[in-house]
């Protein structure tokens, strides 16, 4: 759905969601809002740069690369490569309804969008590149001196445009109109049997305490292994390298549920290849008990009935270099 086309859809949806709000308004989970108001043309530049790998010093790596639209915003691996095929240390969260999110990162690093956009570009065990080359790098390409001076009404281009014009952009990938929502406005015959067997145990089993709201997730850190560790070998420990808490220790942001089908492996090092695994492993830890087959089914069936729609565009054509855009050093 392009981004006109989902601000005429929000505005439908606002009138049904105000029919409806009775059959949601004890619910923990809230239906997706599609996105309201969006500033089109710097979305589109986001666009853009979202996709374009010349922001990596190989020329190779974008935005996409970690966390691809085509596979639910993320890469499908434990945990992603980076520059010169470095291994990274943490799984790559989907971008899919990040703006939902109570802070950006794992470990809550990034207050906004905006702040995390900056981040990969600089990382040398990611895009590896510096703000510096990345902004004269796009002062270097014509298409983009022009789409940057239309969209900003001026001459300058800084890391601060670039990262404003990529959250603009992530801030419309949302993912509304899900099976789940359709139930919660109103449409009875939206779930199967199984699906809403799975939703009451979701929520009398306790999983609704963390994952809530729009997003299913994202709200709060909490910390992983509350009733029995957390056994990994991955050497992350959360939200204690930002605060310098060690009551901070394994608290991570819970990862949002929206889409989640599409999204694995899961948990922060990867290690639950499918939803059954990660349904077992986080009732034994997080709450003490051990889902027999069936439930653990009727969960996973809920779960998957919260895959919205996905974002659909036309992919971004990007302006050409120059021979004076530096030539990207893809082995170095």
């Amino acid at each position: 759905m392009s981004i006109k086309r989902r601000l005429l859809y929000a505005a439908t949806a606002i009138s049904v969601g105000a029919i409806s709000s009775l059959s949601q308004a004890n619910e923990p989970i809230q239906p997706i809002e599609p996105v309201k108001e969006v500033n089109v043309a710097l979305a589109e530049l986001g666009k853009k740069l979202y996709f374009d790998p010349r922001l990596s010093k190989s020329g190779f790596i974008s935005c996409n690369s970690c966390h691809n639209l085509s596979m639910g915003g993320t890469d499908n691996l434990k945990t992603s490569i980076g520059h010169n095929w470095q291994q990274g240390p943490i799984n790559s969260p989907t971008v899919l309804n990040s703006s939902l999110n109570l802070a950006q990162f794992w470990d809550g690093r990034a207050a906004d969008l905006k702040e995390q956009a900056g981040g990969p570009i600089a990382n040398p065990g990611e895009m590896a590149f510096t703000h510096t080359l990345a902004v004269d790098l796009l002062k270097s390409i014509p298409g983009y001196v022009h789409e940057f001076r239309l969209t900003f009404g001026n001459d300058e281009i800084n890391i601060d445009q670039v990262t404003d014009a990529i959250a603009e952009f992530e801030k419309t990938l949302v993912t509304p109109d899900s099976p789940f929502d359709q139930w919660l406005l109103g449409d009875e015959d939206a779930l199967t049997a199984d699906e809403l067997a799975g939703y009451k145990l979701f929520k009398d089993s306790g999983c609704v305490a963390c994952h809530n709201g729009e997003a299913v997730g994202g709200s709060s850190f909490q910390k992983m292994g509350v009733v029995e560790p957390y056994q990994t070998n991955n050497e992350v420990e959360g939200r204690v390298a930002v605060t310098g808490v060690d009551a901070d220790r394994f608290m991570f942001k819970v990862p949002t549920l929206r889409n989640v089908e599409l999204t694995y492996p899961y948990f922060h090092d990867g290690e639950a290849q499918t939803l059954t695994e990660a349904v077992d492993i986080m009732g034994r830890l997080q709450l003490g008990r051990q889902f027999s087959d069936g439930e653990n089914a009727q969960i996973v069936a809920f779960l998957k009935s919260l895959t919205g729609e996905q974002p659909s565009f036309q992919l971004p054509i990007l302006p050409p270099s120059s021979e004076n855009t530096p030539p990207p050093q893809p082995f170095e």
